[in-house]
């Protein structure tokens, strides 16, 4: 029988969750609903030193925001519970004494003092200290000690580490679904602490404990993560445990220059890289991408392109899409540079072709921030008009601010298309508009262009200056459609103010 597919998001709540982590979490959900299987949320709060209040709750409303939530998790479906992992500290101790009674583990009884001192001393000969097979047997550890020191070490309870005793002069081949077969040597790895004495584990034992007993079947993360491959086979060996199959993403990269993409790089260039604001402890707000303007499935859509594609040059998916093409074997070996102007094109994309009455309710909250009071079908008309001009959600009042209030102050640009005898020119553009009966955008606009072409005059001797009378400057989608969403009164209104305003400039 198949193993059921198992896949994890694993974070720890030690602050806001980068995008790298949202892809993690986002090839894990497309992989396991690709092969009908189950996506799981556990918590690893094991370095509780680092934990930062409000971390968790960020993560799960990210997830929730970008679609992409757990089949079980803190609360939900807990067949394995339970998700967090300090609720589970109490497992993780007899895991480690049985690799300490088998041979794979050993007590360490080593002060920070004494390892700093190693360290220097080593340095000081120009190598580089590891806490291998090298030092292990010389130093305070319970693979020299008689028994009765152990024991007598362990009743007084002085403070311990239990390190993982990796083995010596053996060559790991092992393989990654992404990368393929990856070698590695282990007398050049070092003896990672797995447990402590204060009752915690390490991530790395917590890690394969969990993954274990949670039947995690693969393992799909970061390339940063590729480098402890070797030890956790190891482990899951020296348990007696089939090992999952595992799966190492690449990164994602700086915009610009080297290196992996950071929250630097977002502050320099103005770009989050975080799914949704977060407001640290001293009150600095670090930006989110919901909070910027984009969709969600902008944001997914992008950073299921960051690493991976199906083979054609479609660039635009839906979530659903998503899980029907994704496959591992498609997910390139290397980095992947972050774009945040392409990532504005897909948010452009989405956008363009969301309902009027969809985006209406982003525009309306606004509105009434600022007291403007405007029907939902004046809200929908002028979103229709100027929607394919924007990249995100947040560029839409700046986009139609004008069909709402009345331009008090002109671009002083338009000063140049505002000659001797433009005011009297706007006076009969008003006696003409006033005449219109019909105040359909067409009907406007024949009326004004017929009048213009029999008085034999230039389009924009007329247009330009009546667009700044309009809208306070030469922006803003047809003319036409303004002054017929505006209304005659309003229109009107509008020019007089605009030629009060450069009779005063005396222009």
């Amino acid at each position: 029988m198949t193993k059921q597919v198992r896949v994890r998001f694993a974070p720890s709540p030690t602050g806001p969750l980068h995008i790298g982590g949202v892809r993690t979490a986002l090839f894990n959900y497309l992989f396991a609903k690709k092969n009908n299987g189950v996506f799981y949320v556990r918590i690893e709060d094991t370095d509780q030193n680092r934990f930062v209040p409000g971390a968790e709750d960020y993560i799960f409303e990210s997830l929730k925001w970008l679609g992409i939530q757990p089949d079980e998790t803190i609360g939900k479906n807990e067949k394995f519970g339970p998700y967090r992992q300090s609720d589970r500290k109490h497992l993780y101790k007899q895991y480690a004494l049985d690799l300490v009674h088998n041979g794979f583990a050993y007590y360490a009884f080593d002060t920070a003092e004494d390892l700093d001192a190693l360290r220097k001393e080593t340095e000081a000969k120009g190598s580089v200290f590891i806490y291998n097979h090298t030092v292990r047997n010389g130093l305070k550890t319970s693979l020299n000690m008689p028994l009765e020191e152990l024991e007598a070490r362990l009743y007084n309870k002085d403070p311990y580490v239990i390190r993982f005793k990796m083995p010596v002069d053996e060559k790991l081949v092992l393989n990654d679904i992404i990368r393929g077969e990856v070698t590695f040597d282990t007398s050049l790895l070092d003896d990672k602490v797995l447990y402590k004495s204060d009752g915690m584990p390490t991530y790395h034992l917590a890690n394969i404990v969990d993954d274990h007993l949670q039947e995690t079947s693969h393992v799909i993360r970061g390339e940063e993560w590729l480098p402890s491959l070797p030890l956790h086979y190891l482990l899951y060996r020296s348990f007696g445990w089939d090992a999952p199959e595992f799966a190492h993403l690449p990164l994602i990269l700086k915009p610009v220059g080297n290196g992996k993409l950071s929250k630097r790089d977002g502050d320099k260039l103005g770009f989050p890289v975080f799914p949704l604001d977060w407001k640290s402890e001293t009150g600095e707000i670090a930006m989110g991408y919901r909070e910027k303007g984009y969709f969600p499935e902008a944001v997914v859509n992008f950073l299921a392109l960051l690493g991976w594609n199906d083979g054609t040059d479609k660039e635009i998916f839906t979530l659903d899409e998503l899980v029907q093409a994704f496959d591992l074997a498609r997910v390139n070996k290397s980095g992947a540079k972050f774009d945040p102007e392409k990532n504005k094109w897909f948010n452009h994309q989405i956008l363009v072709h969301k309902e009027n009455s969809e985006l209406a309710m982003f525009l309306k909250p606004v509105l009434e921030q600022k007291q403007i009071t405007a029907t939902d079908e004046t809200i929908e008309k002028v979103i229709g008009l100027v929607k394919d001009r924007a990249d995100l959600i947040t560029d839409l009042y700046d986009l139609v601010d004008f069909f709402f209030v009345t331009p008090e102050q002109y671009d002083e640009k338009a000063a140049k298309n505002w000659k001797d005898d433009t005011a009297d020119l706007m006076q009969q553009v008003i006696s003409v508009i006033e005449n219109v009966e019909n105040f359909d955008p067409k009907e406007i606009e024949t009326t004004v262009k017929n009048w213009i072409q029999e008085n034999e005059m230039g389009m924009g001797k007329i247009m330009q200056p009546l667009r700044v009378s309009i809208v306070g400057a030469m922006k803003g989608p047809d003319l036409f459609e303004i002054i017929s969403v505006l209304g005659k009164q309003e229109t009107i209104k509008r020019i007089n103010n605009c030629i009060t305003h450069f009779k005063k400039c005396q222009f």
